[in-house]
């Protein structure tokens, strides 16, 4: 997860603009305003209302709709099949430019699967194709598949509206401000607008925790204003989506099954990380092990993001994912069948949150909804999309413009560097213009690679001081610490040298320390989130005992000091 999402992508004519220093690491969701904007030919007025709408509001919330006259779609069949056509070209690019092993591509229009293919492998190194049956983690289009579910308890009643308390259906809810936890919605948990910060609980996750046992934990995070303040939280929805399933008495897994997959025929999806392990069509995840822009990759990792399932442990394929595409184009129906109440899934695709406000007269507002990003693109058109990612090796977008009926989905099997972003942009951009307008490809890698490729905090311990200052003998640092948020910390003496072991005790992570002056040590950073090398530093009593200890990379929001407990 990146704490801060990326720059508009540039319309006609606009010359790309350098990226924010995001922090790095903390990748399962990265840049949902990536996909947010489309080069087109020239502005024009929104395709989206239809004559006579007003302001309504229903159980699902409140819908606000301009009374004005409808526009019809600016595409047709044979502009859309130009841009279907441009689509190998695209994800050759892609591949070649980048190395990226496997890619996946899926295009709806007009309640038609239109395209679904797959390239490249499944894992480097291995003969398995990508087909468009292969199973890859979507990681945050997660979301959006999350909210959909939600919308389909909110029309069923289970849920009175979006606008509800989540507290009064699941009690165990509790955030830091009081006043907090008895208002908090579920609309402002899936729009990142309860003041939860970016980050908040992802470490926990890093370290094994489980979802109840991170969930149970928020309260002690510190909040940004209520509903005038959006920052990213993974846990600020999987929150959400637990106090749905606990208010339809089963688990938030059994209901994505109960309420998307099987009624939409989604039967290689699942929010289940052990059903993607046990799918042999399944694309396993990679990084970059050369330099940046080597192309060499490798399957290190394993990614299982079940502790926060609803914000970013969804897998699928892009068969599957065409299959939700129609149901969102289609107002919440399948195959002429109701499934999600239309209203209840509408107040998804409307704007919720700002999420910046641009500097750059030229720039517009970007805007979140419920699990999905919400503007409009160069000719006025509604857009609704969301990126994915994990930095251990996924990158996912999803987008939609519903006035025209149209909406691809892209799946890779590497690590975010921008591929999905510039395809989905890119076969928009030819669908109205005939050929794309703007090179996509190195745009987002650019803003991807700056978002992942800049110092680590951590560079600050590659080079030790001058005259670096003896530690104290191994007995004054070893011993229990506690912190009431990260859990127990256990340092002891490892044959000579320093080691800390923390996490579940079903499962501990033990990270070795290395001395690096007086009374700081060094310790690897593990995990999605990881920053490279961190610091453990050491605070001594009068009696020659460590008293507590101070770990740099837990410390984000002041919960990192662990104090003797023996």
């Amino acid at each position: 997860m990146i704490e801060e999402h990326g720059p508009a992508a540039p319309g006609r004519g606009q010359r790309p603009r350098r990226a924010l220093p995001w922090r790095t690491g903390t990748a399962l969701l990265l840049v949902a305003a990536c996909g947010a904007s489309v080069a087109v030919a020239s502005a024009g007025a929104s395709s989206e209302p239809t004559a006579g709408e007003v302001t309504t509001t229903t159980a699902a919330g409140t819908l606000l709709a301009a009374p004005i006259a409808p526009v019809p779609p600016r595409l047709d069949r044979a502009a859309v099949d130009r841009a279907v056509a441009q689509i190998p070209g695209f994800v050759s690019q892609a591949m070649e430019q980048t190395g990226v092993p496997g890619i996946a591509v899926a295009v709806v229009y007009q309640d038609e699967v239109l395209y679904a293919e797959g390239f490249g492998v499944r894992e480097v190194g291995q003969p398995g194709p990508v087909d468009a049956d292969t199973v890859f983690q979507v990681a945050s289009v997660s979301k959006p598949l999350a909210s959909t579910i939600v919308a389909a308890e909110v029309g069923k009643g289970t849920i009175g509206s979006w606008d509800d308390p989540v507290v009064g259906y699941n009690p165990a809810f509790a955030l830091k401000d009081p006043y907090v936890t008895e208002h908090a919605s579920f609309a402002d948990l899936f729009s990142h607008r309860t003041g939860l910060y970016t980050g908040a609980g992802d470490l926990l996750e890093d370290l094994g925790w489980d979802r109840d046992h991170i969930l149970g934990k928020l309260d002690q995070q510190p909040l940004d204003a209520f509903r005038a303040s959006y920052n990213y939280s993974n846990f600020g929805v999987t929150e959400g989506g637990e106090a749905a399933a606990v208010a339809a008495g089963m688990s938030w897994e059994d209901l994505a099954d109960q309420d998307l997959f099987d009624p939409l025929g989604m039967d290689s999806s699942s929010y289940r990380h052990a059903d993607y392990l046990a799918n042999p069509d399944r694309a396993h995840i990679h990084v970059e092990v050369g330099p940046p822009g080597s192309g060499v990759w490798e399957a290190k990792y394993d990614r299982d993001a079940d502790a926060e399932a609803p914000a970013g442990g969804a897998s699928s394929s892009v068969n599957d994912m065409a299959k939700f595409l129609r149901l969102q184009l289609a107002g919440g129906t399948f195959d002429g069948e109701p499934v999600v109440d239309p209203a209840a899934l509408q107040v998804t695709h409307v704007p919720h949150a700002a999420r910046n406000s641009p500097a750059d007269p030229a720039a517009r507002t970007a805007f979140y909804g419920l699990g999905w990003n919400s503007g409009t693109d160069d000719l006025g058109r509604v857009r609704v999309d969301h990126s994915g990612a994990f930095a251990l090796g996924t990158g996912t977008n999803v987008a939609l413009i519903p006035g025209e009926h149209l909406g691809i989905v892209t799946l890779t099997n590497g690590s975010p560097l921008g591929v999905p972003e510039a395809i989905n942009n890119a076969f928009f951009d030819a669908a109205q213009n005939g050929s794309p307008t703007v090179d996509w490809l190195p745009y987002y890698e650019a803003v991807f690679r700056n978002a992942f490729g800049g110092p680590l905090p951590g560079e600050k311990y590659l080079t030790p001081p001058a005259e670096v200052v003896p530690a104290q003998p191994l007995e004054v640092y070893v011993g229990t610490y506690d912190n009431s948020y990260h859990g127990p910390l256990v340092v002891t003496d490892d044959g000579g040298a320093l080691a800390m072991t923390m996490g579940p005790e079903d499962k501990p992570t033990t990270f070795p320390l290395g001395h690096y002056d007086g009374d700081t040590f060094t310790f690897e950073s593990i995990g999605e989130n990881a920053t490279g090398i961190s610091g453990a530093i050491f605070t001594v009593g009068g009696d020659g005992t460590a008293t507590s200890v101070r770990l740099e990379f837990y410390d984000d929001r002041g919960l990192g000091t662990f104090t003797r407990a023996s």
